[in-house]
């Protein structure tokens, strides 16, 4: 993997390498400021993979250009907007109506990261988990290529 561009990026590297703390991780994604792509209409891009709408981030405009590269609307520039992570998981996920995470750089071999609707990652309300005992841990992968 290429050296890591951001904070949030190198924290993901860390947790990858089986060496960080997953709640600096999922601080630091809080404290980023992400690159969301819009899916046209006000929406924003996501994915579901495995029951999970995954609102698709990036960390920095050369991940999101991979991205695109993949999946962007051809010769045209892709439309993103910039969102703390912490708005993202606190205000856009619980909006969703149904399990909704976080997939950040998921366009990165091995630097995604997934951020499940869990307790301690999204509001109580959004979490799956709500109410059992279980702490919150970001989870490593790739994400589907569903919009």
């Amino acid at each position: 993997m290429a050296r890591p561009r951001t904070t949030l990026a190198l924290r993901i590297a860390e947790q990858r390498a089986g060496s960080g703390d997953p709640r600096e991780l999922v601080g630091e994604m809080r404290r980023t400021v992400l690159l969301v792509p819009s899916a046209g209409a006000g929406g924003l891009w996501s994915a579901r993979s495995g029951g999970v709408r995954w609102i698709c981030a990036f960390t920095d405009e050369t991940a999101l250009a991979r991205f695109a590269v993949q999946h962007g609307p051809g010769d045209r520039p892709m439309d993103y907007v910039a969102l703390l992570g912490a708005r993202i998981v606190d205000e856009i996920v619980p909006t969703l109506g149904e399990p909704a995470g976080l997939a950040v750089d998921i366009a990165e071999e091995d630097g995604s990261m997934f951020f499940p609707p869990v307790t301690g990652i999204v509001p109580d309300r959004a979490a799956v988990d709500a109410g059992t005992a279980r702490p919150a841990a970001p989870a490593e992968g790739r994400s589907g290529r569903e919009r």
